[in-house]
């Protein structure tokens, strides 16, 4: 009998302003048999540091964090301060 836990990251989502939605999940499984899954979920903001990020995330943030999308969020964030 071997039980193994496995983290996968089966979900990035890039949404229209450059934020990186991203979905972790966790199984358990004994024998080849999945017994328990369960998901954790992160976001990144464009031009965030990406320090301990799992390494696909990193490749998709470096590719869609233009300086450009790093500018238009921060202009964004901006003009939405009161």
């Amino acid at each position: 009998m071997s039980i193994e836990k496995v983290k996968v990251i089966d979900q990035i989502t890039v949404c229209e302003n450059g934020i990186i939605l991203y979905r972790e999940a966790t199984k358990i499984i004994e024998d080849g048999v999945e017994l328990t899954k369960t998901y954790h979920r992160s976001s990144l903001t464009p031009g965030q540091d990406l320090t301990g990020q799992p390494a696909n995330v990193v490749a998709i943030a470096n590719t869609v964090w233009t300086p450009e999308v790093i500018a238009a969020y921060q202009a964004q964030m901006q003009a939405n301060q009161p």
